[in-house]
């Protein structure tokens, strides 16, 4: 992590489609080391405030793997909520 302060939200870098409806699925998320994972599934999609992390947005909630986590698109950014908090 870099800089002196915290943040409880973890920017994140993400591939994703555009349907020809104008829906935006993820489809790979980069995770701030570099590591990429595929989006096996995108579960729901809703507008939605991160109150573990502050901010608002779209929540996506995505299955990867067997794992289902919430990725968010705030302002045309993607971030995730750091884990320990």
């Amino acid at each position: 992590m870099t800089g002196s302060a915290y943040s409880p939200k973890a920017y994140v870098g993400v591939e994703a489609y555009f349907s020809p409806e104008g829906k935006i699925l993820p489809r790979c998320v980069e995770w701030e080391d570099g590591r990429r994972y595929a989006v096996d599934q995108v579960v729901d999609i809703r507008p939605a405030a991160s109150l573990r992390a502050g901010g608002a947005g779209m929540r996506y909630t995505v299955r990867i793997g067997q794992q289902e986590t919430f990725i968010f698109l705030e302002e045309n950014r993607w971030f995730v909520e750091r884990k320990g908090l």
